[in-house]
């Protein structure tokens, strides 16, 4: 009988996938090695010798290009106003996938794990608002690079997915305002 069992990197996937699903359909506190390893229908074992915590995992499956936040690159439209639509239509629809679901739930649960938030926000969102803070160059601050996915981010907690004009909206009538 042939081996089917997974290795190396559709191993790490499969794990990846269903850490960031389970997240995303729970909470932190709900995450645990046995929920994440019957999902990637793998063993626990494969998790304890990887990563120490359900923490640990979480930030490996969030930095995993594949599975959670790939580096975004620089858009170039050739115009201030077509990079934030592409920056925040993109951040809109992410949220919507289950790394991005993943995300929403450390984000709202931040004040409960201010160190993973930290650590989330260095991995995943300072990067983001680094690439606005370059697009915006010396007009901007780091504050104000921040507002445009913090609107993208309320819009959707308040409403579900953020539809284009809404990102337009946030564009137009805020952060370009805003930069003069």
């Amino acid at each position: 009988m042939p081996d089917t069992r997974r290795r190396g990197d559709d191993l790490l996937r499969a794990i990846y996938s269903s850490t960031l699903a389970e997240l995303a359909e729970g909470s932190f506190e709900e995450l645990s090695f046995e929920k994440i390893a019957l999902r990637a229908h793998t063993g626990k074992a494969a998790l304890y010798r990887r990563w120490s915590t359900p923490a640990d995992l979480v930030l490996a499956a969030l930095a995993d290009p594949v599975a959670g936040f790939a580096e975004t690159p620089p858009p170039r439209t050739g115009s201030l106003r077509g990079d934030l639509l592409v920056l925040l239509g993109g951040l809109a629809r992410v949220l919507g996938e289950p790394h991005g679901r993943a995300l929403v739930q450390l984000i709202t649960q931040r004040r409960r794990h201010p160190e993973l938030f930290e650590r989330v926000r260095d991995l995943v969102l300072r990067p983001r608002q680094d690439l606005i803070l370059d697009l915006l160059g010396e007009r901007g601050t780091a504050r104000l690079a921040a507002v445009g996915p913090r609107l993208v981010l309320v819009a959707h907690l308040e409403s579900g997915p953020v539809p284009g004009t809404e990102i337009a909206a946030i564009v137009d009538e805020v952060l370009l305002p805003l930069v003069g």
